[in-house]
């Protein structure tokens, strides 16, 4: 068995690139950077923040979604696959890639000033999600409304 699962909080670097490929697919990439922040050790030695930098793609309704509601500075929770490809450049130079596709968006805010005046939705709409797609708000767990003391739980 193995598991190819990311889940990532963090800022948008740069608005998407959005194109729409043959049957008028649409795919979204844009940047996402993450940052685990700096502290100082017990004997004074100061960490200091570290970045990465994450290049995501969305495809269909998730790409559909990040074109209209997606910015630089917007805050995202991603959840997806990690996807790494190859390519041959002008130079017959062997490159890679690694991007994460996603499998689902949260839109969570913003970092800049407009935030104030026209705040992001909380979540991408049902309709812009891919045919066939059906998000669950609870996945895996039991119920969240009642005090139904008939559960699964093994404890």
């Amino acid at each position: 068995m193995s598991v190819n699962k990311v889940i990532l909080i963090g800022n948008v670097g740069k608005d998407p690139d959005v194109r729409y490929i043959e049957n008028n697919v649409c795919v979204a990439n844009f940047t996402l950077a993450t940052t685990e922040r700096g502290y100082t050790t017990q004997n004074g030695v100061q960490i200091p923040d570290k970045t990465e930098w994450h290049n995501i793609v969305a495809w269909r309704g998730l790409a559909e979604v990040a074109e209209k509601y997606v910015r630089k500075g917007t805050q995202l929770y991603i959840e997806g696959k990690i996807r790494t490809r190859s390519w041959e450049d002008q130079n017959k130079i062997r490159r890679y890639t690694t991007e994460i596709y996603v499998d689902n968006m949260e839109l969570l805010g913003r970092r800049d000033s407009q935030s104030a005046s026209a705040p992001a939705p909380q979540a991408a709409p049902a309709q812009a999600q891919p045919t066939g797609y059906q998000a669950q708000a609870n996945p895996g767990f039991a119920p969240t409304s009642g005090n139904s003391g008939d559960d699964d739980l093994p404890f």
